[in-house]
């Protein structure tokens, strides 16, 4: 299984990262996992030009959206990790996925397996985590996709995630999730 992991954080050395990090060690086993740092990359928002409806599906600003949305074409499973931002997703996470817009046709025939795991330094039960699941709930059944796993955590300080107990086992069971055939 050819599946991609997109780190939406920018801490190198945070929660995501290190929890994204993990999965990859996991599901390198049997699998070709590609871990992509989307806060590396030059991205721009979408600007509505929709030349990418008129040319098959690539975005046309001089960045490279295009190149991460291929990537996702050819994954049969994408895993999402982001820090939880204002009420969301981090925002170089939210312009790949904005990108979409690119290449939604073409997505709706693919049956992808997702992803989402979100780490913000609020309780669990603080309504940013549900928007941001929501989000990807809805995207996934937009596109027809199966969302495998959604996962939140709680935890700020670097290093302070992997160390709380039942974490491991949460993201085992996510990886297993996302290989499941079925």
């Amino acid at each position: 299984m050819n599946i991609l992991i997109l780190n939406g954080s920018p801490r190198h050395h945070g929660n995501t990262h290190a929890a994204l990090q993990t999965m990859k060690a996991i599901l390198e086993d049997g699998n070709t996992v590609d871990v992509l740092d989307v806060c590396n990359l030059k991205l721009s928002g979408c600007c509505a030009c929709d030349s990418c409806k008129r040319n098959g599906g690539h975005c046309i600003c001089p960045d490279e959206s295009d190149e991460v949305i291929q990537k996702i074409v050819q994954a049969d499973a994408v895993i999402f990790g982001t820090p939880v931002y204002w009420w969301g997703m981090s925002a170089q996470l939210k312009m790949v996925v904005d990108k979409f817009y690119s290449q939604d046709s073409q997505f709706k025939t693919m049956h992808k397996k997702i992803g989402v795991m979100v780490v913000g330094a609020n309780e669990l039960e603080n309504p940013q985590y549900r928007l941001i699941h929501d989000q990807f709930r809805c995207i996934a059944e937009y596109l027809h996709w199966n969302l495998a796993f959604s996962l939140s955590f709680s935890a700020y300080e670097p290093g302070e995630l992997m160390t709380q107990d039942g974490v491991l086992n949460q993201l085992n069971e996510a990886c297993d999730t996302i290989t499941n055939q079925n």
